[in-house]
């Protein structure tokens, strides 16, 4: 953690809806006039898309029905590490980008599926934003968790989970609906060792319910909407919040533990324009006087 270089980390799985917490923090830096850092967690992949169909081939021929992007194996848990330790010392560090799509991929003259080479951070940026899969990972070799100035997770219920993944996966990206499910399967001993336990880390979590029917979610047709669903906001430490401010500006909105706030679904980006707002605001200020003080 450091208030001359912060960070903010946003962790959850493929299809929890991480990309729309990073448009509110976008939208949050604009008007804040903040500079960020921003790193795609999937760019921290070990293997670009060619190479990690061929090992996940070799992996099904050997016996391993497990092979994920969601391990340690496939992943470069140092390398995120390094990066946060780094910046949050002198504001520095490495970055690529993962090009998913034909559109990313255009400007820089690649396949989708490959990295752009690796590169420094723009100088003179305020903070550094992570989103990805592995913004709270701890293993016996690496413990990103400990960087982060604020951590977020982003945790639909897993049969909401599912929905978006399978919608995503079958009309953005074009799998079936059966290599889809055969992804679900394979990847869930990563995703019970590797992504659950970062949700004891993390500082903040937004869970999504939906309050439809999601019991069979592999023959859901659409995403359950904002406004049917429920979104479960837990606070890990709630000293310092201003609980009764946030139930009088976000309406329908309720406590249901000491540290647990539950708010419309439809009302989940105020509530996060309406909570992190103020963590900026300290991060700068204390961003302010720690460089003053050189």
């Amino acid at each position: 953690m450091s208030h001359k270089y912060p960070i903010i980390a946003i962790t959850g799985s493929s299809g929890a809806g991480t990309s729309s917490v990073t448009r509110t923090f976008e939208n949050i830096f604009r008007r804040e006039k903040v500079t960020a850092a921003v790193i795609e967690g999937d760019s921290f992949h070990r293997y670009d898309r060619k190479e990690m169909r061929a090992r996940q081939a070799e992996a099904e021929k050997a016996g391993d029905k497990n092979f994920s992007h969601f391990g340690p194996d496939n992943n470069l848990f140092a390398e995120i590490e390094q990066l946060f330790a780094s910046y949050s010392k002198s504001g520095t560090g490495k970055r690529r980008k993962y090009l998913h799509d034909p559109v990313e991929a255009a400007p820089y003259k690649q396949e989708p599926g490959t990295f752009t080479p690796w590169e420094d951070l723009p100088a003179g940026t305020d903070m550094l934003f992570y989103e990805g899969l592995h913004g709270a990972v701890v293993t016996p070799e690496v413990n990103i968790s400990k960087h982060p100035d604020l951590l977020i997770g982003v945790v639909p219920v897993i049969n909401l989970e599912w929905i978006q993944k399978l919608y995503r996966d079958k009309n953005v990206r074009g799998y079936s609906a059966e290599a889809v499910t055969d992804t679900i399967l394979r990847r869930m001993p990563d995703y019970v060792h590797y992504i659950v336990p970062q949700f004891s880390h993390t500082h903040v979590n937004f869970q999504r319910v939906p309050v439809v029917d999601t019991s069979n979610p592999f023959i859901a047709r659409d995403i359950p909407s904002a406004d049917e669903s429920i979104c479960v906001i837990r606070f890990a430490n709630p000293k310092g919040i201003d609980f009764p401010y946030l139930l009088n500006m976000i309406d329908n909105s309720w406590m249901s533990r000491a540290n647990t706030l539950v708010v419309p679904g439809g009302k989940m980006e105020i509530a996060m324009q309406l909570i992190f707002t103020p963590y900026i605001w300290r991060m700068m200020e204390q961003r302010h006087r720690a460089l003053g003080a050189l």
